[in-house]
Order: C-alpha cells, then structure tokens, then sequence
C-alpha cells in the first residue's frame, strides 16, 4: 500500500533536489526521450521556469503524437452537498451554514436530460462525504438509473473499501477520482480536522484498492494552493510511477484543481501563478505521454482557451457545482465559484478554432 511506500522518501530531501536544480539540469532532462521522477523533479524546478517555451513545444508534439489534436469532453453531475467533513477549504464543509440537499431519482433525470440536450456522452458523479446517506446503495441506484443514456461513467465520492469499488464497476462505473488534497502528513490534519477524511492512510491507500478492484482508470490530484505546489506535486508523481507499476491494466489521469472562492472561503498559502501552473502541466506530459490531463472550470476562459494546445486531453464545459444546477441553478448550494461558465457549445467552437476536435466519448471509442 502506498501509505508504507511514501514513507521511504524524505519531503525535505526532495525540496532540496527541486530547489537546487540547475539550469544543467533542466537542459539534461529536456534533451531525454525518456524521462524519470528525478527528470520531472527538475521540470518543476524554479530553474525551468525560464524554459516554458522548449517545454511547451515538447508537450505539444508529445501529446498529439499519442492523443491527436482532440479534447474530450466531460460534465460533473452533482447529486448532494451533504458532508460528514469538516475541509476547511471546501464550500460543502460541514461546519459551513448552507442548505443541504440530495437529489431524488427524479430530479437526476431532469438534470440528464438537460445534460444529454448539450451532447454528453462522458459524467463525472460527484457527492459530499455522507455514507450513512449517501453510500453505496446510493450510488448503485444512481448508476443503473442513468446508464442507458452514457458511455462512460465516473464518479468523485468519498473513499470505498474494495468490495464496494467492485459491486461499482460490476454495475457500470468506468474511472474513479480520488484526489489526496495534499502529501504533507503533518499538516494534513489542520485541513482535515474532523470527518473520515481526516484518516491520511486510508485516503492515500485509496488508489490501491481501486487497482485491486480492477478499474479502467484512476484519477489523481492535489488542492494546489494548500501545500508547496512543487513538493506536492512530485509526491503525486511518486504516487503515479508506484500506481502504474503495480496496477499496469489501468489508466490515469492528473487534475490540476486550484482553490477557488466559495463559502467560507479559504485564502491559498501558497498560490501557484498561470505560469507555474502551465510549467507543471508541460512537466507531467514530458514526464508521461499515455498520461490524461484534465481541466475544470476553476480555470479562466484565457488560460483554458490558451492550454489547449499545451498538453492538456480533456475539460469540462458548462459545469454547475452544486446539486440540481442544469435544472435550477441554486448557488447558495455550490462548492466552489466556477470561473468558466461558458456553455458547452461555447467550449467547443473554441476547440474548433484552434484546429481542435472536442470529442464526447472516451478515447478507446473515438480512436478505433
């Protein structure tokens, strides 16, 4: 399990390799074919930042040689904003005073109707950590009622014990997203204070029992703006090289989530510029061609429009973030501001312009 497996790297040894980096080292790295955790370390550095370009054009050609010049697209289904939590980053924090909901089988298929009225074929299931009312059971039901209108299925949920992973994917479900928020074990806690997401363990072994379980793909991230992006983020690539090493039949991708206002809004420690964040982007991709890119709407339209071509393989468009949003928006009811609310057909004729393809099925489908 990784949580036995992190514990043999030290965090302030890899500060140290991150921030001693030279510009030698950048140049070494940027010069491989194939390239490795000490590579990414350097591509991440503050050194490289000053090679954006040469990185840009790598990840450019790298990502259309295995991706083509195609964008999938994805929609969040919110289904409730009850949560069991206390994230003091999070609008749906338990400790926060809004109104709780969970949606009724009803009111799902008026949210499914409205999203398969704009093209979806791909959703992401979403839901605040609440198992005594929003579990499994839940979940099941949820799946069964909407598969015969997706392809693709996914969900972002509280944690699951690897049966319950199993009783999911034998229903329908297709990737998981699970993100760790941040690798710091020590301050993990004053984020987490209360709820079953304060358990560091069980939420970094959560990957492990998704892999043993057999899921065709596994989702990772970190909250960029709680930890030291660079730190946190080579902890993610640990997490991934141990993750595609011991579960090689499934696939990954990395999300690049950055605080956003919401209520009870949380000020980021340490911020992470466009620039870096485009630098830590192209790095992934250099590190890892078969990897899936994603990005949300937290991003602005500018910067979304401009990363298209940088690296990244799929995005969500016309997204709500609380529950009933397609059908009545409600926004005392969301998680966090969305900072691109164009429409789907927006996001796709700008995809277009670029000389892009946005696609609306997983790539098994649209590459056969």
């Amino acid at each position: 399990m990784f949580s036995e497996e992190i514990k043999k790297y030290d965090r302030d040894l890899i500060k140290d390799k991150i921030y001693s980096a030279t510009k030698t080292d950048v140049e070494i790295s940027l010069g491989k074919e194939k390239r490795t955790l000490e590579d990414f370390l350097n591509l991440i550095s503050p050194a490289a930042i000053n090679y954006l370009e040469e990185m840009a054009a790598i990840s450019n050609k790298t990502t259309q040689k295995r991706f083509g010049k195609t964008v999938q697209l994805y929609i969040p289904l919110y289904l409730s904003n009850i949560c069991e939590n206390n994230c003091v980053y999070c609008g749906f924090s338990s400790s926060n005073k809004i109104k709780r909901t969970i949606l009724s089988k009803d009111e799902i298929l008026k949210e499914v109707e409205i999203l398969k009225s704009y093209g979806y074929e791909h959703i992401l299931l979403v839901a605040g950590e609440a198992p005594k009312k929003v579990g499994v059971d839940f979940y099941l039901e949820t799946i069964e009622l909407i598969k015969p209108y997706f392809s693709q299925i996914c969900i972002e949920v509280q944690p699951l014990e690897q049966d319950e992973y199993k009783q999911l994917i034998d229903a329908g479900l297709n990737s998981v997203y699970v993100y760790q928020e941040t690798y710091h074990k020590g301050n993990y806690s004053s984020y987490h204070p209360s709820g079953k997401k304060a358990d560091f363990d069980f939420r970094v072994n959560t990957p492990d029992r998704l892999g043993n379980a057999g899921i065709h793909k596994i989702g990772l991230g970190v909250l960029l703006g709680l930890e030291d992006w660079r730190i946190d983020s080579a902890f993610t690539a640990l997490h991934l090289g141990y993750l595609e090493k011991k579960y090689w039949r499934s696939k990954f991708s990395i999300s690049f989530p950055r605080l956003r206002p919401h209520v009870g809004s949380f000020d980021p420690q340490y911020p992470i510029s466009d620039k870096e964040l485009v630098q830590l982007i192209c790095a992934y991709r250099l590190l890892d061609e078969e990897l899936e890119l994603s990005m949300s709407v937290r991003e602005s339209p500018t910067f979304r429009d401009n990363i298209i071509k940088l690296g990244i393989t799929s995005m969500s468009a016309g997204s709500k973030t609380e529950p009933g949003g397609y059908a009545a928006q409600n926004e005392a009811l969301e998680q966090f501001e969305v900072h691109d609310d164009r429409t789907p057909a927006e996001i796709c004729n700008m995809i277009k312009r670029q000389g892009y393809e946005a696609v609306w099925k997983d790539w098994d489908n649209i590459l056969q």
